[in-house]
């Protein structure tokens, strides 16, 4: 599971079992739609599993949360993200 920050500041969440050739792609735009039209695209955070069923299902639960939860696993700050609640859409 990965968390890129695309060139607008927005954040991606996604997941792989290739993170160097995963990231390669979304440079050049051929990783997903949304970064194509965002690079260049920085990898700010990654985790590793040892089943692809338990990579993809954190990366559901990352892209459920809002910018800050996902910032504050970025920044390592546990305590933020328990804390922070769950995306709130508009």
């Amino acid at each position: 599971m990965y968390i890129l920050q695309c060139a607008d500041g927005s954040l991606y969440v996604g997941s792989t079992l290739d993170l160097s050739r995963r990231v390669e792609e979304h440079q050049f735009g051929e990783g997903s739609a949304y970064t194509a039209v965002r690079l260049p695209v920085a990898l700010l955070y990654s985790e590793e599993y040892d089943r692809v069923e338990d990579a993809f299902r954190r990366e559901k639960q990352v892209q459920g949360w809002g910018r800050a939860k996902r910032l504050a696993l970025v920044a390592g700050d546990i305590g933020a993200v328990s804390r922070l609640g769950k995306k709130r859409f508009t």
